[in-house]
């Protein structure tokens, strides 16, 4: 029978970012982060909070040393990129679909960073007018070279169902289960990291 130090350890708390990926003018994005931030409340072992790349800033990258081979960063922005990727646990990726890819914006993103990533999961919200499946695609494929367990689940809003007028999020009712689905695998894989991130 495990002791209470053991089921302590089990049912630490992880901190989760929902990482919303759009800073076009007239977006959706951040009402979509808000929404899973929402239906976050109900999921047990872990706290949420929501990343607006809007709130960053981020300019083409322009750190001189790839974060591959260096996480002593040059600029700023990136410090401050890195200080909040890294007090995460695990991820949700809030992304529309442009031209059947995730924004030039996330990807450059993402690619400030390398270490602070990695031995973390994460999931996917998509929107668009197919529900943004081919750029939670290619999102996959970049999370597997950063070292992100991305899970296997995710939830795909579609503008002509899922949206009034393309603008007001108002989500079918089985995609409050899909969020909690998703969010369920998040919180267990970036849990069975956790020894990883720690070694």
């Amino acid at each position: 029978m495990a002791g209470p130090e053991h089921e302590a350890k089990g049912n630490l708390m992880i901190k989760v970012g929902i990482i919303v990926a759009s800073t076009r003018p007239g977006r959706v994005g951040d009402s979509v982060g808000r929404w899973v931030l929402d239906e976050a409340k109900g999921q047990g072992g872990a706290q949420f909070e929501l990343v607006d790349l809007m709130d960053y800033d981020l300019p083409q990258l322009d750190e001189p040393v790839p974060a591959l081979m260096s996480a002593d960063y040059s600029r700023p922005h990136t410090r401050r990129w890195a200080e909040k990727v890294g007090s995460l646990d695990a991820f949700v990726f809030v992304t529309p679909e442009y031209n059947h890819s995730f924004p030039g914006i996330l990807k450059n993103a993402l690619d400030f960073l390398y270490h602070e990533w990695g031995n973390k999961s994460a999931g996917f919200v998509g929107y668009g007018m197919e529900g943004a499946g081919r750029a939670i695609q290619h999102l996959r494929s970049t999370m597997a070279a950063l070292g992100i367990a991305d899970v296997r689940h995710h939830v795909a809003l579609q503008m002509h169902h899922d949206f009034i007028d393309f603008k007001e999020l108002k989500p079918r009712v089985h995609q409050n289960d899909a969020v909690s689905t998703m969010l369920e695998d998040v919180i267990a894989w970036g849990r069975a990291l956790r020894p990883l991130r720690d070694s």
